[in-house]
């Protein structure tokens, strides 16, 4: 079978028993970069030397099918530099084929920065939405937070220090300069700080410099962001995508708190 195995995103005490059982017995390891993996296995006082196996981003596709092969009679352990594999990191590719396959997979929980972004941040964690790192470039950074702009679920967002002052000043444009917004930086390691305000305030606080691994949680849009003429708009646009009318105008309504009955009333009369 294959194994995801999570591993610690910064403090290696947060390695599971389960996981250090795991790495004592494995005798094939599929991992993100070989050379953390080496290093894990030293920290954590393992003896054992199983044979690593390159798995990242550049090669994923061309090996699945081998590593897939291989475990229909071998267990292969597959581990991402830091966290679950598969969530922004190598390994989906891999399952989905392993799934195409018949081959079982299954999993053995450990740190999330997602999870552990969104428990501290103070914003809402009812609903939230992960949404993986945002665009290099500004002009697409702007485009998909605008699609995002009325999103009422709670957004999580991986960032590059070198990039979160833009990004933010990108939020305040389309957000709004007041939406509520929450850095994790650092998270489990010695300097983790978690900064709160608004994301104007934190742009303003980017932009002097930041350096360790990022976390951007941000607070998902009130029902009263929406205008009732905006919200119609989203239900035809999705009608225009392909979506029936009666379903556009309940996920909308959802998402808005506009009733879904005068969201398909007003949406019918401009498609009439």
């Amino acid at each position: 079978m294959i194994i995801l195995a999570g591993t610690p995103i910064g403090n290696l005490s947060d390695a599971s028993s389960r996981l250090v059982q795991a790495l004592t017995n494995a005798e094939t390891i599929a991992a993100e970069d070989t050379r953390t993996t080496q290093k894990l296995l030293a920290v954590l006082g393992i003896a054992n030397r199983p044979k690593l196996v390159a798995l990242h981003d550049h090669n994923e596709k061309a090996k699945a099918g081998e590593l897939v092969e291989f475990a229909r009679d071998h267990d292969l352990l597959v581990l991402s530099d830091a966290g679950m594999p598969t969530v922004s990191d190598p390994g989906y590719g891999l399952v989905a084929a392993a799934v195409e396959a018949g081959v079982t997979v299954t999993a053995i929980p450990g740190p999330s920065a997602v999870i552990t972004a969104l428990a501290v941040s103070g914003l809402p964690t009812d609903r939230f939405s992960f949404e993986g790192f945002l665009p290099r470039k500004g002009g697409e950074r702007r485009s998909v937070l605008r699609a995002l702009a009325h999103e009422r679920r709670t957004m999580v967002f991986f960032e590059s220090p070198q990039r979160l002052a833009a990004s933010l000043s990108d939020v305040a444009a389309e957000f709004g300069a007041g939406r509520r917004v929450a850095v994790a930086r650092e998270l489990t390691k010695l300097h983790e700080e978690v900064r709160r305000g608004t994301a104007s305030e934190l742009a303003a606080w980017a932009a002097e410099g930041v350096r360790g691994e990022i976390a951007v949680v941000i607070e998902g849009a009130a029902a009263a962001d929406v205008a009732f003429p905006d919200a119609v708009g989203q239900v035809l646009e999705l009608t225009r995508s392909g979506t029936r009318l009666k379903d556009a105008t309940a996920e909308v309504s959802a998402l808005t708190g506009h009733s879904a009955r005068e969201l398909y009333q007003a949406a019918l009369a401009v498609k009439n």
